[in-house]
């Protein structure tokens, strides 16, 4: 069996962070959410847990950063092809996700990019050989 792999986000508002990862086609696990987490369901191993700051602040002793003034962390996911990276993107900015400069150098690799709506980083590649421009 694969290991599971949970990232955990802190979020401000709870219910807007469950229905923007909703919309971009993730899953809510309610037996893992209540009302400080969402577990959502990204693939049958990995799970992105959305935690309200103060419950996300108990699990480490520093400060929670601020996803909107400093970048902690770039979250990458794959798509199929070329269309798949597109409406992952636009299904993004569509439920409130905020627009990212796409890497314009050179890359074998298709690659978009956007904010979520705390302003956490997110890449969107396909891999494909044909999804290069």
């Amino acid at each position: 069996m694969s290991p599971l792999f949970f990232v955990n986000l802190p979020v401000k508002e709870l219910g807007r962070a469950t229905a923007f990862y909703e919309a971009l086609g993730f899953t809510k696990n309610p037996r893992y959410s209540d009302e400080n987490a969402s577990c959502m369901v990204v693939s049958e191993t990995v799970y992105l847990m959305l935690l309200v700051e103060p419950f996300f602040a108990t699990f480490t002793g520093k400060p929670v950063a601020d996803a909107a003034l400093s970048t902690e962390v770039i979250l990458t996911l794959t798509a199929e092809g070329r269309s798949g990276v597109d409406r992952l993107v636009e299904a993004a900015l569509s439920a409130g996700g905020g627009a990212e400069p796409d890497l314009t150098e050179p890359n074998p690799m298709y690659l978009r990019r956007f904010q979520d709506v705390d302003g956490h980083q997110w890449e969107v590649t396909s891999m494909d050989s044909d999804a290069a421009p």
